[in-house]
């Protein structure tokens, strides 16, 4: 493999970023070019993505890598999923796009399904339903007469739209299609059933393309305008979890992996989706990934239990909170993790200490103890996710891969290990844009197989492992037993 250099764009719902990396055949080394906040515009009652200030931010930093004088072998772009830029006749834009935390979906899962069937929605597109689902925001804009929805040439999800501002071309990238719930999961194209609903057809998106795909150079004006010259935008994992599992560094494919971060994604990859009655009902999702797979996956409320009580403590530094929470008594209170009450609360210590009293435990006594009892709830929600990926699937996953941010707290890892009972990997924390410049290079080099990417990425990264402590294992297994009576009464 000759040495090349790629430009990974990254887009996340409050910062985005653009990060170079260098490959060889010794691994991958990146480095941040700039970073930049991705700011919602309210426009009276709506909420919008400031889609040129995004585009803005990317062409500096393209011109940054220019000043430097690399040669760019590519560009990739991930974003968040579910949103859209609307595209007129006349090639322009017509409206900033709608942000999925705008109100204007509210309850419109519900009034969809008043007219469509749900089962058969789930059916076909695999997909776990939200309010902000593409296909629930395409819904609300036609019956709200939308102008700009009714007179819109094509559909751009946010990284496609991206890459239109930067080479023209339009398309309509597989893996961020799968969470607007408009995808035939088993036939992995757009499902014309689920479009006739809102309206629409395959011809209202761009050229259909699988992650690998080039889409085409910088435009004639972007191409003068960076100094870079004719460098193609290739199609990566558009959604950002598709790109972070790309490089999961795993040298089996018995493997599952959590996305860890303000929210957690939990899941396994497979060559078909599973859709069922148990997996509408436990609320499994199924996104595509790259390389024809799928990603099952179950969204789980991750760190934000603690960054909302972090509020409260601004001044005390998080590696002081861990080793607080480690010296604190263990299994005092556990929390189920996703009840509805940790979704939006005003005061989450409040609410946690609420929660307890409600299933007559002993109350947090200190903030200690309050983070330890977040950080026993999450990593016994992981294991019983982890257990049900196991029997929907038929097979068990031989080792859990931590990726993202909250790969580097290894106090979590490590009763995450003690509480699923198999070794935990971490790492790499910068798993999304790796996983970006692995599509890149294989599109550069049509060779390349993942695996033996993500192999070169387990020999070359600092990854830590954490094994199962044997001596640990029954405390662990009395206190899951005791989370399991706590979350039988929720729904999923």
């Amino acid at each position: 493999m000759k040495k090349q250099c790629f430009a990974a764009v990254d887009l996340g719902a409050t910062s985005g970023r653009l990060m170079l990396a260098h490959v060889s055949e010794s691994g991958v080394e990146m480095e941040e070019v700039c970073r930049f906040p991705n700011h919602l515009i309210q426009v009276g009652e709506h909420l919008h993505w400031d889609i040129y200030e995004l585009y803005r931010q990317v062409v500096e930093g393209l011109k940054t890598i220019a000043s430097q004088g690399v040669q760019l072998t590519s560009i990739g772009i991930d974003t968040w999923g579910c949103d859209f830029a609307l595209l007129g006749k006349d090639g322009g834009l017509l409206r900033l796009p709608y942000a999925y935390r705008d109100p204007h979906t509210l309850h419109a899962a519900e009034a969809y399904f008043r007219e469509f069937s749900r089962e058969k929605t789930y059916a076909e597109t695999g997909i776990q339903v939200m309010d902000f689902n593409s296909l629930f925001q395409f819904y609300t804009l036609r019956k709200n007469g939308d102008a700009a929805f009714a007179q819109a040439e094509k559909i751009l999800f946010m990284p496609d739209a991206l890459a239109y501002l930067l080479t023209g071309e339009t398309v309509c990238e597989y893996t961020v299609a799968t969470t607007a719930q408009i995808v035939d999961a088993r036939r992995k194209c757009l499902s014309p059933e689920v479009l006739r609903s809102v309206g629409l057809t395959e011809d209202s998106f761009g050229r259909w393309v699988c992650p690998g795909t080039v889409v085409g150079p910088l435009t004639p004006a972007l191409q003068k305008q960076t100094g870079l010259g004719a460098v193609p935008v290739v199609a990566v994992g558009g959604h950002d979890t598709a790109s972070a599992v790309a490089a999961v560094p795993a040298k089996s494919s018995r493997f599952a992996y959590l996305s860890s971060g303000t929210w957690s994604l939990m899941g396994i990859e497979t060559g078909r989706p599973l859709i069922n009655a148990d997996t509408e009902r436990l609320n499994f999702t199924n996104e595509g990934g790259v390389c024809g797979s799928i990603r099952v996956l179950k969204n789980i409320c991750g760190m934000w239990l603690l960054e909302r009580c972090r509020e409260k403590w601004p001044d005390i530094p998080y590696p002081d909170l861990i080793r607080e929470a480690e010296g604190a008594t263990a299994f005092r209170c556990l929390i189920f993790p996703d009840a509805p009450e940790f979704a939006m609360p005003d005061d989450m210590e409040a609410v946690i200490r609420a929660y307890c009293r409600k299933t007559a435990q002993a109350e947090p006594d200190s903030r200690a103890a309050l983070v330890r009892c977040i950080f026993e709830s999450l990593a016994m929600r992981y294991r019983q996710v982890l257990e049900r990926l196991d029997s929907l699937s038929g097979e068990k996953a031989e080792a859990l891969h931590i990726i993202g941010g909250g790969s580097r707290n290894d106090l979590l890892n490590q009763w995450t290990a003690d509480s699923i009972g198999r070794p935990v990997v971490a790492g790499p924390s910068e798993a999304t844009a790796l996983g970006n410049v692995l599509l890149q290079c294989m599109a550069a080099d049509p060779g390349l197989k993942l695996s033996a990417l993500r192999s070169l990425l387990a020999e070359s990264l600092p990854l830590k492992s954490f094994h199962p402590q044997t001596s640990q294992a029954a405390h662990w297994n009395t206190a899951y037993r005791r989370f399991e009576d706590l979350s039988s009464a929720e729904r999923n």
